[in-house]
């Protein structure tokens, strides 16, 4: 586990600098999202999509304030959590 992450993998609380959809140009956060819906271990359960319809679900996830991108300064890294992962959140 490095020190920005959490034991449960996601970013720590004082670790993290949340980056807002509009300060990414289109094509940075398409590149940043096929990334991600491509890594291993992403999981979508038992059916199998499509890149482009795990593009649109993680865009629309995104676009609903549901995800988050956050970037790692110490491991300098970028991810999706889910909002109500995120410190200060009312679901957390």
């Amino acid at each position: 586990m490095s020190g920005g992450e959490t034991e449960e993998g996601g970013p720590s609380e004082a670790a993290f600098v949340e980056i807002s959809l509009e300060q990414l140009s289109q094509a940075a956060l398409r590149g940043l999202v096929e990334e991600f819906v491509t890594r291993d271990g992403t999981d979508y359960g038992s059916a199998e999509l499509g890149l482009e319809e795990k593009v649109a679900r993680l865009m629309s996830e995104l676009g609903s304030g549901d995800a988050k991108i956050v970037f790692d300064p110490e491991s300098e890294t970028v991810t999706v959590v889910l909002a109500r992962e995120l410190p200060g959140s009312s679901e957390s």
